[in-house]
């Protein structure tokens, strides 16, 4: 850590900082004034494709806060390869080692956002069974992993050892995860609905996503953070296990797709560059910065940058 308190910052040759395994998007998404009822047609003001991925997204955010990022990642042999690849391309002015993976537009579902007044609301899609992650922004280096059958998707991060630190995000959730992804994550992260899957618990207030983590605590995680939108989060460790409530600002939210990978992101980048930081105080920068994303259309195109961000969260 430098003495000005600027995170280090790598050389190009040097090894990542913040290394994402998870899956690499491209959404196709339509502007609509309401959710269309069962069966029903609507017309749509705005169309457009854009980048996205729980990994890549949260690749993205670390990027531009500053940190030296590689992304571990697998794209589809199709026609949705030439704009993740020239978005690479855009980005970091190299391709990396990107895996392809043979698969068509025979896929049976796409993915399909809709955005209605500053929601999201985001359908599954079969590309994130077919390739893990991928998409690179702003020098992040990508390799390629293939996906496993008993691997969540959207995996913040890789467990490899007691030297590293990792974060989970286990995006989209089940209830039956693999016991090992509790007690092998440093940091163990979803949202509400994902803790809802998780416990079986509602958890619609701060409060609730207290419980649901304490209930998560019990399956041996070291910490806890359960994040809530626009009410924040709420974080629970093993060295201080009551749960607490971390309130973000109040903002005009124009559009959340990806807010939550914003913070991911952020989060990462924090617990890479300023270890010394309590973790409530990484959250709050960390809120603060998915707050700003909501605030502009889109999901990576909306991440801020470092060189936007107000100083002291530096």
């Amino acid at each position: 850590m430098a003495a000005s308190g600027e995170p280090c910052r790598p050389g190009r040759g040097e090894a990542a900082a913040v290394v994402v395994v998870g899956s690499c998007m491209t959404d196709l998404v339509s502007l609509a004034h309401r959710l269309p009822k069962t069966g029903e047609t609507i017309h749509g003001h705005k169309f457009f494709i854009g980048f996205g991925g729980k990994g890549a997204n949260q690749c993205v955010q670390a990027a531009r806060l500053g940190a030296k990022t590689s992304l571990v990642c697998k794209i589809p042999h199709d026609l949705l390869k030439c704009f993740l690849l020239l978005n690479i391309k855009k980005l970091t002015a190299q391709e990396g080692h990107v895996g392809v993976k043979g698969s068509d537009w025979s896929d049976p579902e796409a993915l399909l956002s809709i955005q209605v007044e500053g929601m999201a609301q985001v359908g599954k899609d079969s590309f994130g069974n077919n390739y893990i992650e991928n998409l690179k922004q702003n020098d992040i280096s990508t390799e390629f992993a293939y996906q496993t059958k008993d691997a969540a998707t959207g995996t913040a991060s890789i467990i490899v050892n007691n030297e590293v630190k990792t974060l989970f995000n286990p995006a989209p959730a089940i209830a039956d995860l693999d016991p090992q992804f509790y007690t092998l994550s440093d940091v163990f992260c979803c949202n509400e609905s994902e803790a809802e899957i998780l416990t079986g618990l509602t958890v619609g207030s701060p409060a609730d996503a207290g419980k649901a983590a304490l209930m998560l605590m019990g399956r041996g995680c070291q910490v806890v953070i359960v994040t809530l939108g626009a009410g924040g989060c709420v974080m629970l460790s093993q060295t201080e296990p009551t749960p607490k409530h971390i309130p973000t600002e109040t903002v005009k939210a124009v559009d959340t797709t990806g807010a939550g990978d914003s913070f991911v992101g952020a989060l990462a980048f924090y617990l890479a560059y300023y270890p010394h930081l309590s973790l409530e105080e990484m959250l709050k920068r960390s809120n603060f910065i998915a707050a700003v994303s909501v605030q502009a259309a889109g999901t990576q195109s909306s991440y801020p940058y470092r060189k936007d961000l107000p100083i002291h969260l530096f």
